[in-house]
């Protein structure tokens, strides 16, 4: 409950009758922040998406299906999930690019090969948690997938950290799936020969 301050505690405009008060009683207007929409959308209209708004981004909330059936069809074989609202950065500059990432993220990076991922946090200058993410090593850079409320932060802070030598750059063109269920790993294999190959936390071009 919140307390009502005595009469004598209201504070009284000082401007003269007839002129407007120096102390408006009306807040500010909010800015309109514009939903983006992933690099799917078209896709996700043309299916009958109903479209929501998360993390500033417009996203499919479900299909004509429902919730229900999409649901239970994840749960029974695969379902493909648009993320493309999370955070992508790929970060590059040569062999030093290893040391200068690994004073942001407390993770032995010279263990990490190519075509491997790992799950990381993004630190502060005090050790301090800012983020959790995924970090994949490549044979010249490295990529992140970092939360989508964070991923215009973190890119700042990398950027911010990193010297001017190593390349950060957000992509935000480029869309992100996910394939879950039982059935995901058999439903890759069909468009991606060789997949099925691959461990926990691998990954392939």
């Amino acid at each position: 409950m919140s307390a009502v301050p005595a009469p004598h505690a209201i504070p009284r405009s000082s401007a003269p009758p007839g002129t407007a008060s120096p102390h408006p009683t009306q807040p500010a207007p909010v800015a309109q922040v514009v939903p983006r929409p992933t690099p799917l959308a078209t896709l996700h209209r043309e299916l009958g998406a109903r479209l929501v708004v998360f993390a500033d981004w417009l996203l499919p909330l479900h299909y004509p299906n429902g919730i229900r059936a999409e649901h239970l069809h994840c749960r029974a074989a695969a379902a493909l999930f648009d993320v493309s609202h999370m955070g992508q950065l790929t970060v590059g500059g040569g062999a030093a690019v290893r040391r200068e990432l690994e004073a942001l993220l407390p993770t032995d990076l010279a263990t990490l090969a190519p075509g491997h991922c790992r799950y990381s946090l993004l630190l502060d200058a005090q050790g301090g948690i800012l983020d959790d993410l995924i970090i994949s090593a490549h044979d010249s850079h490295y990529s992140l997938v970092t939360n989508a409320a964070r991923s215009a932060f973190d890119f700042a802070h990398i950027r911010a950290a990193l010297p001017a030598g190593v390349t950060v750059e957000l992509r935000a063109d480029r869309a992100l799936l996910a394939l879950q269920g039982p059935a995901a790993a058999a439903v890759l294999a069909e468009f991606l020969p060789g997949s099925a190959a691959l461990c926990f936390m691998q990954h392939t071009e």
